[in-house]
């Protein structure tokens, strides 16, 4: 006999309970026309992941309840399919205020929900935050569709070997698992080798449905999968894009064998790329925006930007704005004017040398006698920062900020400044990964908007943030390569200081990165939200106080 699943690879709005619920019900609908008797939506597909402290409100909790109601009541025509519906569930109302709810996956067949489970591994690490709000749920769950015994996971669950033995000690013969699993660099590889782990372990195949999307800090790249019994990859959904995909159950002779699509895995640079767009695309439209402005300098990161923002919404919802200082080399704004002219964005100049000599007229007094300094470097980005948030708030057009990480961690950026605007594109992607970036995107052309779009010379020149003559970033940071392994050692994966000396780091660089880190803290706590593509970045991730003495 064969049991077709499918998993619901699909984009759900956090907050949008009656969206969320139709999108549901539609492809509930799609996949039994097609022969489904299992739907697999992801991990709180309902109300979308992670709501974070709207599930502390009771009327967002009861709205999730509708929600859930309206699948089962819609979907109970569709007689034999079982539905796997990701949802939070409220305990009673006289369980302790943060600890509310279950994180919940109801079987709904015929109109029913025919038993709910509640995830038993609460992650409280790096992004997640979940024991804020649930409680561990305790048991199994294992629902009989179409003659195959199937137990039900919910992310977490799969990466522990308890709840995958129970299931099995219950006598599932598959294991399925919703998720909602934020992207970074590689999870994927890691995704996949810790569910053959459980195969292995269990000998039972395994079918993976996991979200796609992305919202705020964080982006989810689908990739939903299915594993064989000896762990080999039996179907994989293409990355960073909705998809219902359909599996095939064969069971014979005491065996299940699995059979579907497998789509190949792409370069860390298109994994990377497609997060960046992605996460523009849906914090761009899931926040109402009708497109997006930002400076373009004639350097790299705004070049960057600039192409990822044409790649996530089109030409014609994004504006380059050049603005052009006393000490703007011209081969800036000749680089600029061709990069947006080979991507087909309105492109503006406004020279901010006018406002830069007034600021400077009207602090004379004050500064009498002093030398110039970072003081007016930071007035000119300061300028930039206020000019584009005006054209931010005339035409509603979000600012996204162009910093990289090897900027926020060492404070090489202006507060109010060039940090002004309302989401940091490449926060989180390293100034070497900038230029491994802007290399691909020239050789490739993922979407369609233009090949090569940007110029070389772009890549090759030294960077200079140019607010003074002749800057190079180099003449106050070690080289990139040195720079941004400090940081991955020190930030990202915790490595005591003399350990990374130990390893060949020059002691001066080591110990002037690690302390521009924290004393930089205080700019980063006020920088904008922008998207995580790394085991750590300077988000949720990353919670240290500013006023503290210590440093690892």
């Amino acid at each position: 006999m064969t049991l077709s699943i499918c998993t619901a690879q699909l984009n759900f709005v956090v907050g949008d309970m009656p969206g969320n619920a139709q999108k549901i019900i539609s492809a509930a609908r799609e996949a039994y026309a097609q022969g489904a008797r299992l739907l697999l939506s992801p991990e709180l597909a309902i109300c979308g992941y992670a709501a974070e402290d709207l599930f502390l409100r009771p009327a967002f909790m009861a709205a999730c309840d509708d929600a859930v109601k309206t699948v089962a009541r819609e979907t109970a025509g569709l007689k034999g399919l079982a539905i796997v519906l990701g949802h939070p569930e409220a305990l009673s109302t006289d369980a302790p205020a943060f600890s509310r709810c279950f994180n919940a996956a109801s079987v709904v067949r015929d109109g029913k929900i025919e038993q709910t489970y509640a995830k038993r591994e609460l992650p409280n690490y790096l992004v997640f935050d979940e024991r804020r709000y649930f409680v561990p749920g305790a048991g199994s769950c294992v629902v009989e569709v179409e003659g195959v015994r199937i137990g039900v996971l919910i992310c977490e669950d799969a990466w522990y070997p308890g709840p995958a033995h129970d299931a099995a000690a219950a006598g599932a013969e598959l294991l399925v698992v919703i998720n909602a699993s934020p992207f970074h660099v590689g999870k994927s590889a890691v995704r996949e080798q810790t569910m053959r782990e459980r195969v292995l372990e269990t000998g039972l195949p395994l079918v993976y449905a996991h979200l796609v999307g992305g919202q705020d800090e964080v982006v989810f790249e689908g990739r939903s999968f299915a594993l064989r019994a000896d762990g080999s990859v039996a179907a994989r959904a293409p990355g960073f894009v909705e998809k219902m995909v359909h599996v095939q159950v064969i069971k014979g002779q005491g065996a299940i064998n699995i059979e579907s699509d497998v789509a190949p895995v792409p370069s860390p640079e298109a994994d990377l790329w497609d997060a960046l767009v992605l996460s523009v695309r849906d914090y761009i439209g899931k926040n109402g925006f009708p497109g997006a402005v930002l400076g373009l300098s004639g350097g790299i990161d705004s070049a960057l930007v600039l192409a990822v923002a044409v790649d996530a919404l089109g030409a014609n919802k994004v504006r380059a704005v050049m603005m052009p200082s006393p000490y703007t080399a011209d081969i800036s704004w000749i680089d600029a004017r061709d990069m947006a002219e080979r991507l087909g964005v309105r492109y503006d100049e406004i020279s901010i040398r006018p406002q830069f000599e007034a600021f400077k007229a009207a602090l004379a007094g004050e500064f009498a006698g002093l030398p110039e300094d970072t003081t007016e470097e930071n007035l000119q980005a300061r300028i930039r920062g206020t000019l584009l948030m005006a054209l931010s708030n005339k035409f509603g057009s979000i600012v996204l900020t162009t910093g990289n990480k090897s900027e926020m961690a060492t404070g090489y950026c202006t507060l109010y400044g060039d940090m002004a605007g309302g989401f940091a594109v490449i926060k989180d992607v390293a100034k070497t990964r900038v230029f491994d970036l802007a290399r691909w995107r020239n050789a490739h052309d993922p979407y369609g908007t233009g090949a090569n779009p940007i110029p070389e010379r772009i890549i090759t020149r030294p960077p200079s943030a140019e607010l003074r003559p002749d800057q190079k970033d180099q003449d106050s940071l070690p080289p990139y390569e040195v720079l941004d392994a400090i940081i991955a050692r020190y930030m990202e994966n915790d490595e005591p200081i003399e350990s990374i000396i130990a390893s060949g780091f020059e002691r001066a660089d080591v110990e002037r990165v690690t302390r521009l880190i924290k004393l930089n803290e205080y700019k980063r706590r006020q920088a904008p939200v922008g998207l995580r593509v790394t085991g750590r970045s300077f988000g949720k991730d990353w919670r240290y106080p500013i006023t503290s003495k210590f440093r690892a």
